[in-house]
């Protein structure tokens, strides 16, 4: 049974960064996890999807590993997914894009998901 469901935005092949991180943490953690980046096809053998709006089941928490700008391009779709959580991980959104975002109606969590968990990401090197 999983934990719940979680898209990665900005999820990596690549195991030094954040991105991949939170990939592992939450599959240790038992959470079914769906990574969006429209430049691979595989991390941590799982399917990558292109955008959110490709993967295929209700999400409980969207965790963003995207510069602001990225982030920004995606606040009104974040919008229209009520009763999902949005984590701003570190690096993710500056003060405007977190304003922006709280404006748009999304319940802000400005924080690292995997500390959320009870996880560090020094875990997972």
């Amino acid at each position: 049974m999983s934990a719940g469901t979680i898209a990665v935005v900005g999820a990596s092949k690549h195991r030094r960064k954040f991105g991949n991180k939170c990939v592992r943490a939450y599959q240790s953690a038992g959470w079914e996890v769906f990574p969006v980046n429209p430049h691979e096809d595989e991390i941590e053998g799982l399917a990558v999807f292109r955008s959110l709006e490709d993967v295929p089941v209700p999400l409980a928490r969207i965790s963003l590993y995207l510069p602001p700008a990225g982030t920004r391009t995606l606040l009104a779709e974040l919008a229209g997914m009520s009763g999902t959580q949005v984590w701003f991980n570190p690096g993710s959104a500056d003060r405007p894009v977190l304003e922006e975002a709280s404006r748009a109606g999304i319940e802000v969590r400005d924080g690292c998901s995997i500390v959320d968990i009870g996880m560090s990401p020094a875990e997972f090197p």
